[in-house]
């Protein structure tokens, strides 16, 4: 094999495929890329078996060749090398070495054979359709900050993409158990009938990472098993989880009848401020909502004490309710909507934080005793 390839469009895809090789690796090829040179392109293949990345670019291919060599070391040295720079991958006789040279840079990367890379067959994929860029961001971005982390729970450690036939919407949900995120777009066509799938954390923050635009589309194809995303020379085939997702309507409350609006800068600023006084991750903010405002408290008997009162529309009756400041933060993050509107039931109850310019998104969050 001999390429030559420009070092910016090789370090970009490099950058792609090589962050879903693990560090650590009891199977000494998992830790490889793999280049395959054909015609006027090379093509970079990483996998950690569960998830697999492909990327093509274009490059001038004396002699078409496979070898597969250390990813994070090639990502290392191709991203030192000089902007501009043009790289030629060389292995000669020498199966077992791959020679790079660059300007007056010369390495020698040991090699593995490409014969015992792994492929990650996805097998017959059923349902097909086309998303825009936009519209898949949207639907993980909204919801990937609700997916649990908690090993012990793994159906909740992804993403539950299903079709609502009712509204005739492609549906993304995410839940920790303590809050919910719930998003949605039009049903494209060809996912009517799609299986409910649930897509896992890594898979999830690995598309948050390549998609990198909101132009464009992207082709997903999937079955009960697995899921592929095809978009810009790019795919990513990824297992999903072989598990059931609860009843989230179940969760969603129907009769929240208290609505309060904040301005959602300020609102998140405060929250910000008055939960500096915590050193732990689950202090909870107590919110006193009256006519006309908000009062945010924070408690600390190790640290002290913090209030900050902020305007707010409200016009029930008061009432005196505590969330996780983390959580609060979180979905405020979400909405770009100037104004958050929270509905209220009870302190004991879940409450539901909406996004008046965001129809499509729904976020729940459970209270907590202050």
């Amino acid at each position: 094999m001999r390429v030559t390839i420009e070092r910016s469009a090789f370090l970009k895809a490099l950058n792609h495929v090589q962050s879903v090789v693990e560090r650590r690796n009891t199977i000494p090829i998992l830790s490889n890329v793999l280049v395959q040179a054909k015609g006027d392109a090379v093509k970079l293949t990483a996998t950690d078996l569960d998830i697999e990345i492909i990327e093509t670019v274009q490059a001038e291919v004396a002699q078409d060749g496979a070898v597969t060599v250390a990813a994070h070391m090639l990502y290392d040295i191709v991203r030192k090398l000089p902007d501009g720079a043009q790289l030629e991958l060389d292995q000669g006789p020498d199966t077992g070495r791959v020679a790079i040279k660059a300007g007056r840079s010369r390495f020698a990367l040991q090699a593995l054979p490409p014969e015992d890379f792994p492929d990650l067959n996805a097998g017959e994929l059923a349902n097909r359709f086309t998303l825009s860029a936009a519209d898949l961001k949207g639907l993980v971005e909204k919801t990937r900050f609700a997916i649990s982390t908690e090993e012990t729970r793994y159906y909740l450690n992804g993403i539950y993409l299903h079709e609502v036939a009712a509204n005739q919407t492609l549906r993304a949900v995410a839940t920790d158990g303590h809050r919910l995120a719930r998003a949605q777009v039009p049903l494209p066509d060809g996912a009517t009938g799609m299986p409910g799938i649930i897509v896992p954390r890594k898979t999830v923050l690995e598309l948050v990472k390549l998609i990198d635009s909101d132009e464009g589309e992207v082709e997903v194809a999937l079955s009960a098993s697995k899921i592929r995303f095809t978009f810009n020379g790019l795919t990513l085939t990824s297992k999903l989880i072989d598990g059931t997702f609860p009843d989230y309507e179940r969760v969603i409350p129907r009769n929240n009848d208290k609505t309060l609006d904040v301005d959602t800068k300020l609102f998140s600023s405060a929250v910000d401020r008055v939960s500096t006084i915590s050193f732990e991750k689950g202090r909870a903010v107590k919110l006193n909502v009256g006519d006309g405002r908000v009062i945010l408290t924070v408690n600390n008997p190790d640290s002290g004490s913090a209030e900050e009162e902020i305007a707010a529309t409200y016009d029930a009756e008061p009432i005196d309710i505590g969330f996780n400041s983390r959580y609060l933060l979180d979905i405020a993050a979400q909405i770009k909507s100037d104004t958050a509107r929270f509905q209220l039931a009870d302190a004991g109850s879940p409450t539901i934080v909406l996004d008046p310019s965001d129809e499509q998104a729904l976020y729940v969050l459970m209270p907590m005793r202050v």
